[in-house]
C-alpha cells in the first residue's frame, strides 16, 4: 500500500460508500484541511453474471474438475497452449485435498534449514501442502516469515516478510531521525530490492506447457515510480529495524508442489536479496544519503509555501515535460527546455541540506496560465498536480511543489453524485429539483465539475487546479451576449468566473487556471503567467491593461459571497454490502463486488498501490470502523489520518501486505 494523494483523495474514498450507505447532509462551514483519501466516483451497473453448475463445458464439476479428470496429478510436460493456465481455478475449480501428517502441521517456527526440509518433504504433494510452511524462520541474521500461502497456483501470490535487526541493518541513526527521512529510506530500499529482483530475473513468472506445466516462481515487491510515497513495502523504525514485505508465487507443476524449486527461492534467493538490499553497507550509502536529503528538502520547501504567501513553486532548471505519454520519466534536455522564472515572480528559499533554491513562486489568489497551443501551459499544470508529492533525484520535477491541499478539478460526464450541496454553482433546476442535496447516477459536465469542487472543499482543499481543456465550457464562462439572450432567471448554472474571487475571499481557496480561449478571467485574476515557447513570462500588467481597455460589462451573477460549504454525514451502512468483496483493479478502478468504481479522472492518484489503500479503507471491517453513523465526511477522514499518523498504513492493513 501507499498513501493516496491526500489532497486529491477525499471524496473518492467517501463517494463509493455513498452509493452503498445512506448519507444525510449536515451544513457546516469550511475549517481545517483534512488530508483526503479519494474523490468522486462513477458506479456502473453489473456488467456480467457469474455462471454456476458445470461452468465452462457443462461437466458438472467445473473447469478444475475437467482438468483433474484429464491430467490427474501427473507431473508430465505438456505442449498444449498456456492459455488454459490462465483459467480462474480458485473460483471455478475443485482442488485436490491434502492432509499432512499431524506432527508437521503447522511448522509454525524453526530455522531456515527446517523450512528447506519441509519444502523437500512436500515436494510432489497437492498444492495445499504449501500451507505447512506458514510461520517464522530464523535465518541467523534476519527472520523470514511466510504470512499467507496462496490457495492455488493461479491465485494471487503468497505474502512474506523479513525483519532485519538494527545491529545487522546498520542504517545510521541520522537517516531514521524523522518521519520524512524514514519514508525516504523505505522508498529507496524498496527501489533497491525491486532492482535486484529484476537484475537477477527473480521477478519473471514461469508459465508454459498448459495446465500441467510449470508455473509461478516470481518474487515481487511493490516497485515505486517517480514519486516518493509512504509505503507498506518496507518499514524502518526509529531504532533502525527494517522490515520488507514481498510476494512469492509458490511454484507448481500443474497443481502439484515443486518443493525443491520453492526451496531455492525461499532459502537461497530471498536471503541473498535481503543481505544485498537491506544492509546499509551493501547498498550505495552516498546515493541513499542524497535521496534522503533531497526528499527532506522538498518536504521543507512545501512547508514554507503558506508562510511565504504562495500556493506553488517551480525550481529554476526544472524539467517538466515527460518522455512520452506512456512514461513518467523526464524528457531529455534538449529538446526539453529547462524552466526559468520570470524575474518579477522569482523567489528564493533556504533548505536544510541543499541550501538556497530559486524559482517561480505562484502567489495565493487566482492565477491564470495563458499562451498559445503547445507552448507548455498544460505541462506546467500537470507538474503542479503532482507537486503534492516529493520526487526522486533526477526526475526533473524535484522542488516543483504545490500546496499539499491542492486538488485537480475537471468535468466528469457520467459520474455519480450523492447528496452533494452544489447550490454555490447550480440552483433553480426545472421542475423544482433540489440542489442542496443533489444526487444523480449520471451527472452532466457542468454538474460533475460543480460537485467535484464542492467535494474538494468539503474535504478541506485550499487550492484548485483547473484546465479549460478538461472543463465544461458553460461551467467556466457565460459571456455578455449569452447573458442578454438567456436571462439569469432561466439559467441555473453560475459559472466559476463569478465565484472564484469570492471563494478566495471567503474561504482562502486559491485557483490556478489554464486558459487559452477566454480573456474574461483577466478581470478576476491576481496573477497572469504566459507560457511562450515553454518559458514563463509575467504578463499580469498587460492582462489588466487589456481588461481596462476592453471592458466587458458582464453582469455579476455570483453574488457577494461564495455560499455555504456543507458537510455530509453517515446515516447508515447498507446491510447488503457489509460483506461485499472490494479490491483494486489497477490504478483507475476499484471493484465493489461486481460493480466497478471508476477512478480514471483522479490524475493525482499516481500508483496502483494508492488505489489498493483506498480499497482497504472501503472494505469491511475497516469501513465499519470509520463510517460511523453521524460522522461527517471530514470526521471520517480525520479519523483515518489520525490512525495513519499513529500506526501507519497498517491501520487499514490487517494482513500486513506490502503492495
Amino acid at each position: 500500500l501507499t498513501v493516496p494523494c491526500r489532497a486529491a483523495a477525499s471524496t473518492r474514498v467517501i463517494n463509493p460508500c455513498l452509493l452503498q450507505c445512506k448519507f444525510q447532509s449536515v451544513h457546516a462551514g469550511s475549517s481545517l484541511f483534512c488530508r483526503s483519501l479519494s474523490t468522486h466516483s462513477a458506479m456502473s451497473g453489473r456488467g456480467w453474471a457469474r455462471g454456476g453448475g458445470g461452468g465452462f463445458g457443462g461437466r458438472g464439476g467445473g473447469r478444475g474438475a475437467y482438468f483433474k479428470e484429464k491430467y490427474g496429478r501427473k507431473r508430465e510436460e505438456s505442449s498444449q497452449s498456456a492459455a488454459a493456465a490462465a483459467a480462474p481455478f480458485e473460483e471455478y475449480g475443485a482442488e485436490e485435498s491434502y492432509e499432512a501428517p499431524k506432527k508437521f502441521r503447522p511448522v509454525g517456527s524453526g530455522t531456515i534449514d527446517d523450512l528447506r526440509r519441509t519444502l523437500h518433504r512436500i515436494d510432489g504433494s497437492g498444492y495445499k501442502a504449501y500451507r505447512d510452511i506458514e510461520g517464522d524462520y530464523d535465518c541467523g541474521d534476519f527472520t523470514l516469515s511466510v504470512d499467507h500461502v496462496q490457495s492455488d497456483p493461479f491465485a494471487p501470490p503468497s505474502h512474506c516478510h523479513v525483519v532485519v535487526p538494527p545491529a545487522v541493518a546498520a542504517f545510521p541513526a541520522e537517516l531514521c531521525a524523522s518521519q520524512i527521512r524514514r519514508v525516504a529510506v523505505c522508498d529507496y530500499v524498496t527501489r533497491v530490492f525491486a532492482a535486484h529482483a529484476k537484475q537477477h530475473k527473480l521477478d519473471i513468472r514461469t508459465e508454459g506447457g498448459g495446465w500441467s506445466g510449470p508455473k509461478g516462481g516470481e518474487l515481487g515487491i511493490d516497485a515505486p515510480g517517480q514519486h516518493v510515497l509512504e509505503r507498506s513495502s518496507v518499514l524502518v523504525s526509529a531504532s533502525g529495524q527494517i522490515e520488507a514485505r514481498f510476494t512469492v508465487a509458490l511454484p507448481a507443476q500443474g497443481r502439484t508442489v515443486t518443493g525443491q524449486w520453492a526451496a531455492k527461492i525461499l532459502t537461497e534467493s530471498v536471503p541473498a536479496a535481503v543481505r544485498r538490499c537491506l544492509v546499509h553497507t551493501r547498498i550505495d550509502p552516498a546515493a541513499l544519503k542524497r535521496h534522503v536529503q533531497s526528499v527532506e528538502d522538498q518536504e521543507s520547501l512545501r512547508a514554507q509555501l503558506d508562510q511565504a504567501g504562495l500556493v506553488a513553486f517551480v525550481r529554476d532548471g526544472a524539467v517538466l515535460p515527460r518522455s512520452s505519454g506512456a512514461s513518467d520519466a523526464p524528457m531529455a534536455s534538449p529538446p526539453a527546455v529547462p524552466f526559468r522564472s520570470p524575474p518579477s515572480l522569482s523567489r528564493t528559499f533556504q533548505l536544510p541540506n541543499r541550501g538556497a533554491v530559486s524559482g517561480m513562486g505562484i502567489p495565493k489568489g487566482i492565477t491564470l496560465v495563458v499562451g498559445g497551443g503547445f507552448h507548455g501551459k498544460s505541462t506546467l499544470l500537470e507538474a503542479l498536480e503532482v507537486g503534492v508529492y516529493n520526487h526522486i533525484p533526477g526526475d526533473g520535477r524535484e522542488f516543483v511543489v504545490c500546496d499539499p491541499r491542492g486538488v485537480k478539478i475537471r468535468a466528469e460526464d457520467g459520474r455519480s453524485v450523492q447528496c452533494v450541496d452544489i447550490t454555490p454553482f447550480i440552483n433553480n433546476l426545472p421542475l423544482g429539483r433540489r440542489t442542496d442535496e443533489f444526487s444523480t447516477p449520471d451527472a452532466s459536465g457542468s454538474t460533475s465539475q460543480a460537485a467535484n469542487i464542492v467535494e474538494a472543499l468539503e474535504a478541506g482543499a485550499t487550492a484548485l487546479l483547473i484546465d479549460e481543456d478538461t472543463s465544461a465550457t458553460n461551467f467556466m464562462i457565460r459571456d455578455r451576449r449569452m447573458q442578454m439572450l438567456v436571462n439569469k432567471s432561466k439559467e441555473p448554472i453560475t459559472p466559476f468566473i463569478y465565484k472564484a474571487a469570492a471563494l478566495f475571499a471567503d474561504h482562502g481557496v486559491s485557483s490556478i487556471i489554464v486558459l487559452g480561449g477566454s480573456g474574461d478571467y483577466f478581470d478576476v485574476a491576481n496573477t497572469v503567467v504566459m507560457m511562450d515557447s515553454y518559458e514563463p513570462r509575467d504578463v499580469t500588467a498587460e492582462a489588466k491593461a487589456i481588461a481596462q481597455q476592453l471592458r466587458l460589462d458582464l453582469a455579476d451573477e455570483g453574488g457577494a459571497n461564495f455560499g455555504k460549504i456543507s458537510q455530509r454525514s453517515v446515516a447508515s451502512l447498507a446491510p447488503s454490502t457489509v460483506d461485499c468483496k472490494i479490491k483494486a483493479k489497477g490504478r483507475t478502478q476499484i471493484l465493489w463486488g461486481e460493480d466497478p468504481i471508476d477512478l480514471a479522472a483522479l490524475v493525482q492518484l499516481v500508483e496502483t498501490s494508492q488505489t489498493r489503500c483506498i480499497a482497504h479503507l472501503l472494505a469491511p471491517p475497516v469501513r465499519q470502523k470509520y463510517f460511523v453513523p453521524g460522522r461527517t465526511v471530514r470526521q471520517i477522514l480525520d479519523a483515518v489520518e489520525s490512525d495513519f499518523a499513529s500506526v501507519g498504513l497498517d491501520a487499514c492493513n490487517a494482513l500486513r501486505v506490502g503492495n
